[in-house]
């Protein structure tokens, strides 16, 4: 349970960017089948978890920096 709390924005991040990249592919997609990300259902939807992650793990505070920052 610690790493849920501990990760959670990232967890949500990876959900939503994964939602993301589902609706891209579905809504946008690749018509000819030839791009690399949209081409797939799986690519698209991989590609979207990775970069809400990624995105919503930088917005993260660290708390043991903020500790020595203090002082």
């Amino acid at each position: 349970m610690n790493f849920v709390k501990k990760y959670k924005l990232t967890i949500i991040g990876i959900i939503v960017g994964a939602i993301v990249g589902y609706l891209y592919y579905h809504f946008v997609g690749c018509s000819s089948g030839t791009c690399a990300i949209t081409s797939k259902p799986i690519n698209s939807t991989l590609y979207g978890a990775l970069l809400g992650g990624l995105l919503l793990n930088t917005l993260k505070k660290d708390k043991e920096k903020s500790k020595t920052e203090i002082k």
